[in-house]
């Protein structure tokens, strides 16, 4: 249940946050202000850091839900859900003319988008499912600091249309991911 909670949780985290607004803010702040080592530094702390928090709420779950499959299908599936309708929802923001260097305001942001993103909801959702919380917050913390090293490296040639509709087709399939768990945690399938 580790090493798979450790690769589903990986693989999810990078599929979930192509084009998610961690990433997006990375990439323009690189185009505008250059590829600065500090900025990189300050996203692979935070989009760890969140990876960890999603693993360690789930930690905190897993014992209420014990013996209790059902529950545990539709906690899942309403994370997989809030997970996709964020990837529709949610699209990019426009980076600011002067967007500030501060690295303490830039971390503020980046915080606020990954906390609430699909990433960290799906690394919650496969902590619960696999009850492998510790290796689903490494391998999203892993395939967190992908994602955010890719849009620092991008930065202004990240093909933004692509990234998009892609997002939303992935967003897509995250629902109805949610909604088949859920029919079968309630019993309906």
């Amino acid at each position: 249940a580790a090493m798979s909670g450790f690769l589903f949780a990986f693989l999810a985290t990078v599929f979930a946050g192509i084009g998610a607004r961690d990433q997006l803010t990375v990439a323009g702040l690189a185009t505008r202000h250059g590829q600065r080592p500090a900025l990189l530094l300050l996203a692979l702390l935070t989009s760890m850091t969140t990876a960890g928090l999603a693993a360690w709420a789930a930690l905190a779950v897993l014992p209420l839900l014990a013996g209790k499959l059902a529950a545990g299908k539709v906690l899942t599936a309403m994370a997989l859900g809030m997970a996709g309708g964020e990837m529709l929802l949610f699209g990019p923001r426009k980076v600011p003319d002067e967007p500030t260097q501060s690295l303490g305001a830039t971390a503020i942001v980046l915080l606020a988008h990954q906390l609430t993103d699909a990433a960290r909801f799906v690394v919650f959702a496969l902590a619960v499912v696999t009850s492998a919380p510790i290796a689903a917050g490494l391998g999203g913390a892993v395939g967190s600091a992908g994602i955010v090293t890719l849009g620092w490296l991008a930065a202004g040639d990240l093909p933004l249309r692509q990234v998009i509709l892609a997002r939303r087709m992935a967003g897509i399939l995250l629902l109805l991911v949610a909604s088949w768990l859920a029919l079968s945690g309630l019993g309906r399938i």
